[in-house]
């Protein structure tokens, strides 16, 4: 398996990994991707988003299949059968899998049309996605921005009409890829009396997706996937010594989420 790497912000590497290349933004000659660099090439973050479908439309040039993941997904377990699933479908799709309950934790239910049904953090693609791509890459040219009211979530929000759009395109609902602190409560877990806790065999942990959520819920010691987070951030310092969990910015981000969720909370109490 190779690894493929786009540098977005001009960083140099001397990784020398046989397995692993290097692009930057100069290897980029697709027409819309050139539009995009010049678009966002102020806003590194969304920059890097909107290049997702050029690179992968540029990777499919000289590859059958491709799969994209956010560099904070980590695997635990063999994803090759992901590949074996693009030689019959054109893009792969993971969903976030949030709360869906009407009558409970209802600000879950409503994320889901306003964030995505579908997390951006990772998407396969064989050579037949190259249409659906260059529509998705359209798409963040014309907007990349959070806006719930005009139903806009950066790139993301773009991949609910896939599936309406386009044909073979597989909704992965293997709940053990693309774990994370927003949908590991829905994991399939056979809890016995004594509280020990076994994973359910139909669905093995292949990948989880270590973004803010994930690294808040999973660092707690008495979480069930505090294990698989301390040897993350264990192989994150084989490579960084100097890495640490930013407690500081996780209050943060705690503080910001729980203020949406007050909004969220006042409106739903002037509808009554």
């Amino acid at each position: 398996m190779h690894l493929h790497v786009l540098m977005v912000d001009g960083d140099q590497v001397n990784d020398k990994s046989d397995n692993i290349s290097y692009y930057s933004l100069q290897s980029i000659q697709h027409e819309t991707g050139l539009r995009l660099i010049a678009k966002y090439c102020n806003q590194t973050d969304k920059l890097r988003w909107a290049l997702k479908s050029i690179f992968l439309m540029q990777l499919l040039k000289q590859n059958e299949k491709v799969i994209y993941v956010d560099n904070d997904i980590y695997f635990f377990n063999n994803p090759k059968f992901l590949f074996d699933l693009l030689d019959k479908n054109s893009i792969l799709l993971t969903p976030h899998f949030y709360d869906t309950s009407p009558n409970e934790n209802q600000n879950w239910l409503e994320a889901n049309f306003k964030v995505g049904l579908y997390n951006a953090g990772f998407i396969g693609a064989s050579k037949n996605a190259v249409k659906a791509l260059q529509w998705w890459s359209e798409c963040c040219l014309y907007n990349i921005k959070k806006s719930y009211w005009r139903g806009l979530f950066d790139d993301q929000k773009y991949l609910d009409l896939l599936p309406v759009l386009f044909d073979d395109v597989m909704v992965l609902k293997h709940k053990g890829c693309n774990l994370a602190g927003w949908n590991y409560l829905w994991y399939k877990l056979d809890r016995k009396i004594k509280h020990e806790i076994e994973i359910e065999q139909s669905y093995p942990l292949i990948f989880i997706h270590f973004a803010e959520t994930s690294l808040i819920h999973f660092a707690k010691p008495d979480n069930f996937f505090n294990p698989e987070y301390l040897l993350y951030i264990e192989n994150l310092q084989t490579y960084n010594s100097t890495y640490t969990n930013k407690r500081s910015y996780f209050k943060t981000y705690t503080v910001s989420v729980y203020i949406n969720y007050m909004k969220w909370k006042i409106s739903r109490l002037l509808e009554r």
